[in-house]
């Protein structure tokens, strides 16, 4: 018998290690109680859901290679090359474990300490739900040799379990289609699966994934596929974080080990940004609202660097006190740890409660960090120097940021005086516009509803906070007024970035902006303050952007509005049957080429407008995109135009 087989004998995995915790029915009745949501994100849970099965059997020891495949009529498969779904009967439920997987709402290996030491897909529903939510559903298991498959429609099973053939590989292979009549969308996006794709091959060193699109094929008539796969893990995903930063270290830390029976993984490294970006990952689930372990980092963190720096002597003549925020300025890091049985809290239930976890990364930190100090002096050096900074900006900060909640800088109602505000003064139904220009603001103050609508207008562009210090972004007067207008208060001497929320004075942001390449850029400013120094606006769902149309076309009496190219053509086809003549187009390059009727008409009146509301789908991917687009690195922004030119609307 061979070592492998060995193993596998060791680790059997059979029936009996099946446990069956509740049934399916709620699931179709309420779909998004399960899976947050029927839009883009539950459509993709889905995904996520079969492609977390596949990884726990990585995590086992017994896979490593998962391949997703979308389909053309967006139906998805995901197989991997792990021990296969076990087929035998269960013995408590007297039907094939296969099938007591696939139909019964929390029933899996996970639940049986003695099949997964940890797993990645408890913190979800499982694949059970995956198939209740799906019209279509074929699993396939290779195992033992033999090929066994089993269909369902709507979670219920269209026939047993039955072999069909032989088998010369292992593994499970499942093939869903999700339902129209739950999902309000059913487009994959080939983007967002690589994703997260490609951050489970960071977290999983040595696993390879791959995801092919047959919907979109190459000029060599192949159809659209990557590979994902890391040999070094967390230090790979730390270059991919800061490929558009500068710098600091020679070489980052790297930290890795076990402690307390608790899997620890963690790589940071510093650079020459304003910006914190931590991300903390608990059995491959990306902990936004962090926890035990993102606290015990920033202890250990916080109290080694602060004994180094002392013991150096380069703090002898620092006038004032360093905080714990001073030592994660500039700095990016990835905290990964496995935990056997997780628990999570949170909002989202994304924020790990295990309390002996704080204390088993903080022992680990703290021993390997300043190890790493002693042995790497110029490296040393170096982030002591930026913690200085650091400090330094902070208490300039400080005072820049009293003057933020000071009356004297506001007018006399204690509000900016250019903001036109609403009557309403319940946050959930008032709405404020962010407007380019004066001229913009003027048409939009008079076009609005007086009720419910605030137009605040911005002059110019606003300061680009991905590259200037915190000291200037509180000394900037439309910084300033867009915090003050917003009734939110940032900064407390503990934490200088904690945001409070409790007086937001509205639940609907938007940024109306021309739909011109500057207007864009003033977006992508806004929205960059917002992400790093508002981001919990974001994630309660309170930021939009304005929709304005790019023309209108007129023939005669008649006249249309249109958002796209495409839909140009279908007005001009519908007015004219697709001939120029007698059609007058309009391209409106700035608000201020409409008229407050048709501003509001198009743009603002709540029963005709457009508004897409801002969300984060993957963090990392939204800190990326930032420090690319708005950092000081050039080569990868100019990369990133000449790929997505294309896409854009440019105007000369």
């Amino acid at each position: 018998m061979s070592e492998d087989e060995k193993n596998l004998k060791s680790k059997e995995y059979s029936a009996d290690n099946i446990q069956v915790l509740e049934g399916l029915e709620a699931v179709r009745k309420r779909p998004a109680m399960y899976i947050g949501d029927i839009g883009e994100r539950g459509l993709h849970h889905l995904v996520y859901e079969v492609v977390d099965n596949s990884i726990d059997e990585a995590l086992a020891g017994f896979c490593d290679m998962i391949k997703v495949i979308i389909h053309p009529d967006n139906s998805v498969s995901v197989e991997d090359n792990g021990r296969g779904i076990p087929v035998d009967m269960h013995e408590k439920e007297k039907r094939s474990a296969l099938e007591v997987v696939m139909t019964v709402l929390h029933a899996g290996g996970k639940f049986d300490k003695g099949s997964y030491k940890v797993s990645g897909g408890l913190h979800g529903v499982g694949v059970s739900c995956v198939n209740a939510l799906s019209i279509h559903n074929k699993v396939e298991v290779f195992r033992d040799g033999k090929h066994y498959i089993q269909e369902y429609e709507c979670g219920k099973p269209l026939y047993p379990v039955k072999q069909i053939g032989e088998a010369d590989k292992r593994g499970t292979k499942v093939t869903f289609h999700p339902d129209g009549s739950i999902f309000s969308v059913l487009e994959y996006s080939f983007e967002t699966l690589s994703n997260r794709l490609r951050e489970l091959a960071f977290l999983n060193k040595g696993i390879t994934l791959t995801i092919t699109d047959e919907r979109q094929q190459n000029e060599d008539g192949s159809f659209l596929f990557t590979e994902f796969h890391s040999e070094n893990g967390l230090v790979d995903f730390l270059k991919f974080l800061d490929e558009n930063r500068e710098n600091l270290m020679d070489e980052p830390v790297y930290i890795e080990g076990e402690k307390n029976d608790i899997p620890i993984e963690i790589a940071l490294e510093y650079n020459t940004s304003f910006s914190e970006n931590i991300h903390s990952y608990v059995n491959n689930i990306n902990t936004h609202e962090g926890g035990t372990h993102l606290s015990g980092f920033r202890r250990a963190l916080t109290r080694t660097l602060k004994t180094f720096a002392e013991k150096s002597g380069m703090l002898a003549k620092l006038k004032f006190d360093i905080n714990g925020d001073d030592f994660r300025e500039g700095l990016t890091a990835i905290i990964s740890v496995k935990v056997a049985e997780p628990q999570f809290e949170g909002q989202t239930k994304t924020k790990l409660g295990n309390s002996e976890v704080m204390g088993a990364v903080e022992s680990m930190v703290g021993e390997k960090l300043y190890y790493f100090l002693e042995e790497n002096p110029k490296s040393a050096r170096a982030i002591v120097n930026k913690v200085i900074l650091a400090a330094t900006a902070r208490h300039a900060a400080r005072k820049a940021r009293e003057l933020v909640q000071r009356k004297s800088v506001l007018g006399g109602s204690g509000l900016p005086g250019k903001l036109a505000d609403c009557s309403a003064r319940n946050p959930e139904v008032a709405e404020i516009f962010l407007v380019e220009g004066d001229s913009a603001g003027g048409t939009a103050k008079q076009g609005r509803n007086r009720e419910f609508q605030a137009i605040l207008p911005l002059r110019g562009k606003i300061l680009n906070v991905e590259k200037a210090m915190p000291h200037k972004i509180f000394d900037n007067e439309e910084i300033k007024t867009m915090f003050t207008a917003l009734g939110v208060s940032i900064g407390t001497d503990e934490d200088p970035k904690a945001l409070n929320l409790e007086k937001v004075r509205y639940h609907k942001v938007i940024i109306m902006t021309d739909a011109d390449v500057d207007g864009s850029h003033i977006a992508t400013l806004i929205l960059t303050f917002f992400f790093r120094f508002m981001k919990e606006m974001i994630e309660e769902g309170y930021v939009y952007i304005a929709t304005p149309p790019l023309y209108l076309i007129k023939r005669g009496t008649q006249a249309k509005y249109a958002w796209t190219e495409d839909e140009r053509k279908a007005i001009i086809d519908e007015l004219a049957g697709g001939a120029d003549k007698g059609v007058h187009i309009q391209r409106y390059k700035g608000l201020g080429e409409m008229n407050a009727e048709q501003l509001w008409e198009t743009t603002m009146n709540p029963e005709t407008r457009t508004l897409r509301r801002v969300t984060i789908e993957n963090d990392v991917t939204a800190d990326r995109v930032f420090s690319m687009l708005m950092g000081d690195e050039v080569p990868p922004r100019r990369e990133f135009i000449e790929q997505n030119a294309k896409y854009a609307n440019i105007d000369a």
